[in-house]
């Protein structure tokens, strides 16, 4: 009865030791399985280009929906891979997605409005500078591995 509990004990501690990376490693393999490099470059585009719609009056309702549709979506397909092994940035991330959605339903939502406009784009400046932090926090992580 004993072997046979040290038996388990020792395949138990052997099969733990096989699965154990570093946190580096499971960021950086997070990362690419998720494609998160091209995922933030996409919405960095988006964003960028939802803020030069936002920042010419001439663009419609209609343009204005085209747009920030297209950065909700984006969002939301990056926002689906979280979490991430690192919950530090995990949260970075979150923070940045939300503040992405959050600044593509009021862009959507915006028109003519001078006040929604603004409104909109500080939410994607705020994003931006959380996009960066992630971004930062990860080559940091995986720099470690």
């Amino acid at each position: 009865m004993i072997r046979r509990l040290v038996a388990v004990a020792l395949a138990s501690l052997a099969l733990a030791a096989c699965g154990s990376v570093s946190p580096g490693t499971a960021l950086s393999r997070w990362s690419t399985s998720s494609a998160l490099p091209s995922a933030i470059s996409q919405l960095t585009l988006d964003a960028r280009h939802a803020l030069s719609a936002l920042e010419t009056p001439s663009m419609t309702s209609a343009q204005l929906h085209t747009v920030c549709a297209v950065l909700d979506f984006e969002t939301l397909q990056a926002n689906a891979s979280l979490p991430t092994p690192d919950g530090q940035t995990t949260n970075l991330l979150s923070s940045a997605y939300t503040d992405l959605g959050s600044g593509a339903n009021e862009c959507y939502d915006a028109g003519h409005s001078t006040a929604k406009r603004t409104r909109a784009v500080d939410f994607l400046h705020h994003a931006g500078a959380e996009l960066a932090e992630a971004r930062a926090r990860v080559a940091a992580v995986t720099a470690k591995s």
